[in-house]
């Protein structure tokens, strides 16, 4: 099978390169590289010239660009994967702007090229508003956008159903929760920060008194809902998360086993999430998904 991965260098992309070639699959890797990075595919560059394993091919353009879109036409992939519409580094307005170009340009290019699927991920965080405690973990009938990024993320679900009733193109949009694992830059995420945190003997930085609550999913598992994707529920938006909330002070004692320094306690931010989990309820149902990596093994697979 022939797959693109849109964004295929960054933390998650390369994970999942890393599975589609494994599986014997020929990938494309399109990354402009403005926050992935050529190391993340050090282990699939290798697979790639293994005999037993798919093959790959990198390449060096962005995703809205023309050079992509005569790319995606030459190539013909099977299934894309769109994994590079919301950069957690730069959540500007003008970013959030440049990700909806990015998926107005790759389902054009689906249109154009007659690619029959295309695969997508949101911010969960950022579709659900400020959800109340009863309401967790928050199901994908509750979308509520929160801040700009939101209303972006809920803009590509109306684009690419558009495309789907216009152009019978399918797509899965996978609404994904607090994702970690190895790889992850510090800046990436709270587990990464923490980690670093801890390796470097030094205080992590909370935002407020630290009972704010997470879903905390390991990489592995999203890729797996990834790949199951690909073939499966086709005009949804899907939750990836483990549905259970785990507080920045419970992960801090999990990563430092109570012996790190004492976390420094800063203002709250204005637009955090007191709490929040996702229900994968429907991704059990419609992609026959489920997390199987606990808490405890997700960090020590971390650290290696």
């Amino acid at each position: 099978m022939k797959i693109a991965v849109i964004g295929g260098a960054g933390f998650i992309g390369s994970h999942l390169v890393d599975r589609l070639l494994a599986e014997g699959h020929d990938v494309d890797v399109v990354d402009d590289l403005s926050s992935g990075s050529l190391a993340n595919l050090a282990e699939a560059r290798a697979a790639g010239s293994a005999p037993t394993g798919g093959s790959l091919k990198i390449h060096h353009v962005g995703a809205s660009t023309s050079e992509a879109d005569s790319l995606l036409g030459m190539r013909r992939p099977d299934l894309v994967y769109q994994l590079a519409l919301f950069p957690r580094a730069d959540r500007s307005p003008r970013a959030q702007g440049r990700g909806f170009e990015s998926a107005l340009a790759t389902m054009e290019a689906a249109r154009r090229h007659s690619i029959p699927k295309v695969v997508t991920t949101l911010p969960a965080s950022s579709l659900y508003g400020q959800p109340a405690a009863a309401a967790l973990p928050i199901k994908e009938g509750e979308i509520t956008p929160r801040g700009v990024r939101g209303v972006v993320a809920r803009a590509v679900i109306d684009l690419m159903s558009t495309y789907r009733e216009r152009d019978m193109i399918e797509f899965t949009a996978l609404a994904l929760s607090s994702v970690y694992g190895p790889r992850q830059r510090a800046t990436g995420g709270v587990v990464a920060a923490f980690l670093a945190a801890h390796d470097g003997d030094l205080a992590p930085d909370f935002d407020g008194d630290g009972r704010q609550s997470r879903d905390l999913v390991f990489i592995d598992d999203v890729v797996d809902a990834l790949v199951r994707a690909g073939e499966r529920g086709s005009g949804l938006v899907i939750n990836i998360g483990t549905g259970t909330q785990t507080t920045v002070r419970e992960l801090w004692t999990a990563i430092s086993g109570g012996t790190g320094r004492t976390p420094t306690n800063g203002p709250v931010r204005p637009d955090d999430l007191p709490r929040f989990a996702v229900s994968p309820v429907r991704a059990r149902i419609h992609l026959g998904w489920s997390p199987w990596t606990s808490l405890g093994d997700g960090l020590a697979r971390s650290r290696n």
